[in-house]
């Protein structure tokens, strides 16, 4: 009982270290990310998910993905990416429970998560590993900065990106680097392709940002939840009808 009791102490001072950083910090500080990152208890759960899991969204994003899957059983991998992935489990979630064939790529910047990322892929002593759900698919992290993917993403590859939270952390560090990095996960972006900005601010303040971004793209917002008490939203952006 006093072990259990210490654990459920340590868990609750974790979760408001947690709180802490994240409103006292600018969230669109590395070190901040590293630091939360490398704050893991054992027998903790081995993601964190800002806002809500794969769980909460797996039905949009099948949707997505279906509307992009060229027909036929030989058809190749469909590639998504994951701006700002942190540990979240919205890559590992498609890996390992989507039936498509997918090619998933997660990018963050801060090397702390991108390594537990990859330990959590290939498994450690307290995790067994992911498996793909679907024989073709494919998982791969890499530690790169999501306003300047020029290196490691080609223009036009991705027929699938997401942003869960990564807009709201970097636009914290000034209107630039939100511009930034939505002109970045445009550029990448296939030319049918979506890309989707999960987010809790309201529609009132997003879509102008969105539309003068997107340039002849159409954006639109779902409203998702409420989870846990609280409504979200995705804006997706997407080439005109």
């Amino acid at each position: 009982m006093a072990l259990l009791r210490r654990f459920l102490h340590e868990a609750t001072r974790l979760q408001r270290s947690w709180a802490g950083s994240l409103a006292d910090s600018c969230l669109a500080d590395p070190s901040l990310w590293d630091r939360l990152h490398g704050q893991v208890l054992p027998g903790s759960a081995p993601n964190f998910d800002w806002f809500f899991g794969y769980e909460e969204v797996q039905e949009l994003l099948l949707q997505l993905l279906q509307k992009g899957s060229p027909p036929g059983p030989a058809a190749a991998p469909l590639k998504v990416l994951d701006v700002g992935c942190g540990t979240s489990d919205l890559c590992p979630g498609l890996y390992a429970k989507c039936s498509l064939p997918l090619n998933v790529l997660g990018v963050d910047f801060s090397p702390v998560a991108v390594s537990r990322m990859k330990g959590l892929l290939e498994g450690d002593g307290d995790h067994p590993g992911l498996h793909p759900r679907h024989p073709a698919s494919q998982l791969h992290f890499l530690q790169a900065d999501a306003r300047n993917l020029g290196s490691v993403c080609p223009s036009g590859s991705f027929q699938l990106v997401l942003d869960k939270g990564t807009w709201d952390a970097v636009a914290r560090g000034g209107r630039t680097g939100a511009e930034q990095l939505l002109s970045e996960c445009l550029r990448v972006l296939a030319p049918q392709g979506t890309l989707v900005q999960f987010s809790d601010e309201d529609p009132d303040v997003r879509l102008p940002c969105l539309e003068q971004g997107a340039a002849s793209r159409l954006v639109t917002v779902h409203e998702l939840g409420p989870f846990r008490g609280l409504s979200y939203f995705a804006y997706l952006v997407q080439a005109a009808q």
